[in-house]
């Protein structure tokens, strides 16, 4: 089961934090079990006793006033594992910005230098960047901060205006909402665009993509919307896009006639079922491509009889 640390630090924003937890949550409730862990990162004297909860154990405010309790151990975590720092409220002096304890500076450099991944929401870069993980590398943060932060970490190379940014292991989001994109860009490293596509479906969000990249899978392009019925269809298109799938069976299993599955699919995504399965296949091939494969064995590993369609839909 893969850790997730949260490290909380004074006046954490709750969606900050919540928005990723619940992310990693439901990609359990889909067979993608998550340990999630929440842990002090400030220094000592940011902490005060939590009493009920144990003694290892103190608690946490966050900017909107909810007290959340925080653990003061430092679970094992393993390459697999990922340490998330979520935001905290702005201000507006950058000096006044809460500080890592040193325990966590290290912590969080040891993590990523035995090839774990180490990320942040929102201000929480600021953090990475004291533990010296910004130093050479592309990062972002919430709009209203980004100048800080280059002033702050004058090594980094700030990224403005996208949703995140990843750059060997260091991964950072533009805030509050946002972390909810990383999340599912996490996720979809992992384990695929399909289950990321799945938990943004569960929890009702857009799965959105860089602002400066490309869109990463038609699996989460083609999933902004909110019909029931063509996200089921498009859950088997997305399990089984390289068997034959006729309408009539996809009609079948979303239980309507062929010609309302194919007039609600296309009103919701902006394409037929069978373009959209046409362009799982051709991502996947590229990626085989990419990887060395020929175009012929790439166009069989995704469906195709022979390498005429998979050229013609390359051209």
């Amino acid at each position: 089961m893969t850790t997730v640390v949260f490290v909380l630090l004074p006046g954490v924003h709750l969606l900050d934090l919540a928005g990723p937890a619940q992310a990693f949550f439901t990609a359990g409730d889909l067979g993608h079990r998550y340990d999630l862990r929440y842990v002090s990162g400030a220094p000592a004297s940011g902490i005060r006793t939590g009493g009920e909860p144990g003694a290892d154990a103190g608690v946490v405010a966050s900017a909107q006033g909810l007290p959340l309790v925080a653990g003061s151990d430092r679970p094992e975590l393993g390459p697999d594992d990922l340490i998330v720092v979520p935001g905290w409220r702005i201000g507006s002096d950058p000096a006044a910005w809460p500080r890592l304890s040193a325990a966590m500076c290290e912590r969080l450099a040891e993590h990523h230098a035995a090839g774990g991944i180490v990320a942040s929401v929102c201000a929480g870069a600021d953090a990475l960047g004291q533990a010296g993980l910004l130093d050479g590398r592309r990062c972002t943060t919430h709009h209203a901060v980004q100048d800080d932060l280059a002033a702050r970490h004058p090594r980094a190379h700030v990224v403005r205006d996208v949703l995140f940014t990843t750059d060997d292991g260091v991964v950072t989001s533009a805030g509050i909402a946002s972390g909810i994109d990383l999340s599912l860009h996490l996720l979809a490293m992992r384990h695929g665009p399909a289950l990321a596509a799945r938990v943004a479906r569960e929890m009702v969000v857009y799965a959105r993509r860089n602002g400066t990249e490309p869109q990463a899978s038609a699996m989460l392009r083609h999933r902004s919307h909110v019909d029931d019925t063509v996200h089921r269809v498009q859950d088997r298109i997305d399990e089984q896009f390289a068997s034959n799938l006729p309408l009539a069976d996809l009609a079948a299993h979303a239980g309507v006639a062929d010609r309302t599955l194919t007039r609600l699919f296309t009103r919701a995504t902006g394409v037929t079922p069978l373009r959209y399965q046409q362009q799982l296949r051709l991502e996947r091939a590229e990626h085989l491509i990419g990887h060395g494969a020929t175009v012929e064995s790439a166009a069989h590993a995704v469906g195709f009889q022979d390498a005429r369609m998979l050229r013609r839909l390359r051209s």
